[in-house]
């Protein structure tokens, strides 16, 4: 790198069913988020135990499956069409590759939408660069062969390769201990990252257990394989959550803490799932909060009964949102941290006074288990089931953004400077800066005004889907 990077120091349990009211908090800026009662689950879900809190500085996944009483669902040979009823007098299906594909990409509303269970019916059309890389803890042993079973059912090209590393390098593990509920995870991350991106490389990075010690390890070696097998660079997915630890842990999830080494020309996005508890007022979540990270949350897809049109999204109750009290507005460089390097929501909370806090999330993807989607584990499930949760968004909505080959980081090297440029949160000051566009916004983003997790969504930003979903790949 010609010159050196100038850093700006200088300037001065679930209660879907209940309704009941979220926790009142703080935007940080000084006005109140007006709570609201919780849009009921339509159907049962089964919260999976690797998806229940954890004590100390352990993560939990952010999965939950469609369950006919609440119990855990039974396996299926191959997936069905089943339907539940949704609010407003709507349905929602387990959706598929290529009704997702339609409905993110192109067409919501035409009838190549519809989602059809059949074997073969594809997926959305080749793309995609570098690669995106999953963290999960523990071990799949059948990853490979169930992204292998994904594809061949849909009718899907197989990423130009797959590659799982054990995160064993820090001596906690020779090899990650198998675990049902985490492997769950990691096929619902690999496939569905996939659908949306084909010609990424697929990278599934195990730590050894789930404790943050050895996820942010993996965190490290994520980031570092892809620094050092594609230029091109690509995404880091993560598909759980716990307890802040503190600002110090940030630069885990920032491409500027690996790829010096590169002149900083290899850019990569980190991704994370903001949880599935709904609006939890002040919000320590955790990697979702980190400034760096693009938090995401989750959507309800709501169709017509008569023929399963799309007929709307809206906020699914359980997406997780809220304000973090660690990661407050400061102009002292810190790593972490909202401040004038990621200042994305500097024009929604404003800045020192209150002080501003980061707010999740950033950008939704469906995560409505009664709408989820359906994935293949073999030893996690044994077998086809629809998912839902924010586990879902995290690696879709990375394989969205690197389907549209805008190849975003943290560093943005311009000659005029010599090569000494700021760092700063790119993919989110992209996304952020089209709310208040008069016809960006309405074009590349759904903007979800109706359901609630705790907090109503409401017009442009709200803490339950963030700047909303995805339309086409303009804009991400």
């Amino acid at each position: 790198m010609k010159g050196l990077i100038r850093l700006l120091v200088s300037m001065t349990v679930l209660l879907f069913a209940s309704g009941a009211l979220a926790q009142e908090g703080s935007t940080g800026g000084g006005a109140e988020l007006q709570v609201s009662p919780r849009s009921p689950q339509a159907g049962n879900v089964y919260v999976p135990e690797s998806s229940r809190t954890q004590s100390g500085l352990f993560a939990h996944t952010t999965y939950m499956l469609r369950s006919l009483d609440g119990s855990k669902p039974a396996a299926l040979s191959t997936p069905n069409a089943a339907a539940v009823a949704g609010p407003l007098a709507t349905t929602e299906v387990a959706e598929t590759p290529a009704s997702m594909g339609c409905l993110y990409l192109s067409s919501p509303y035409s009838a190549g939408c519809v989602p059809n269970s059949s074997s073969g019916t594809g997926g959305p059309s080749a793309a995609g660069y570098g690669a995106i890389a999953i963290v999960d803890a523990f071990d799949n042993p059948d990853a490979a062969s169930d992204l292998a079973t994904f594809d061949s059912y849909w009718g899907l090209a197989a990423p130009p390769s797959f590659t799982k590393i054990y995160a064993n390098g820090n001596g906690d593990c020779s090899t990650p201990p198998a675990d049902a509920g985490w492997a769950g995870e990691e096929s619902l991350d690999i496939e569905w990252s996939h659908v949306f991106a084909p010609k990424a490389a697929i990278v599934l990075v195990e730590a050894c257990s789930n404790s943050y010690t050895d996820l942010l390890y993996a965190e490290q070696v994520a980031f570092e394989y892809i620094v050092n097998n594609y230029p091109a660079g690509g995404q880091v997915s993560n598909s759980w959550q716990g307890g802040h630890p503190g600002v110090a842990d940030d630069p885990f999830f920032a491409d500027w803490n690996y790829n010096a080494v590169t002149g900083y020309k290899t850019p990569i996005l980190a991704f994370a799932s903001s949880g599935d508890g709904g609006f939890e007022g002040s919000s320590e979540g955790f990697p979702s909060a980190v400034p760096w990270v693009i938090s995401a949350g989750g959507t309800s897809v709501l169709r017509n009964p008569t023929n399963l049109y799309f007929s709307s999204e809206a906020c699914w109750a359980g997406s997780g949102g809220g304000t973090n009290t660690l990661e407050f507005y400061t102009t002292s460089w810190t790593g972490g941290n909202i401040g004038p390097w990621a200042d994305f929501q500097y024009p929604i909370y404003g800045g020192l006074a209150g002080p501003a806090l980061r707010t999740t999330p950033d950008l939704s993807f469906n995560a409505d288990p009664a709408s989820g989607v359906w994935v293949f584990s073999l030893y996690g499930f044994g077998g086809w089931t629809p998912v839902g949760g924010t586990s879902v968004s995290s690696p879709a909505l990375a394989g969205i953004v690197n389907r549209a080959g805008n190849k975003l980081g943290s560093v943005f090297l311009t000659p005029i400077t010599g090569g000494g440029d700021w760092f700063s949160t790119w993919e989110n000051n992209l996304l952020y800066s089209q709310l208040a566009t008069a016809k960006a916004y309405a074009s590349n983003f759904y903007d979800v005004r109706t359901g609630s997790n705790g907090t109503a969504a409401v017009k442009s930003y709200d803490t339950c889907t963030g700047v909303g979903t995805p339309r086409g790949l303009l804009g991400k």
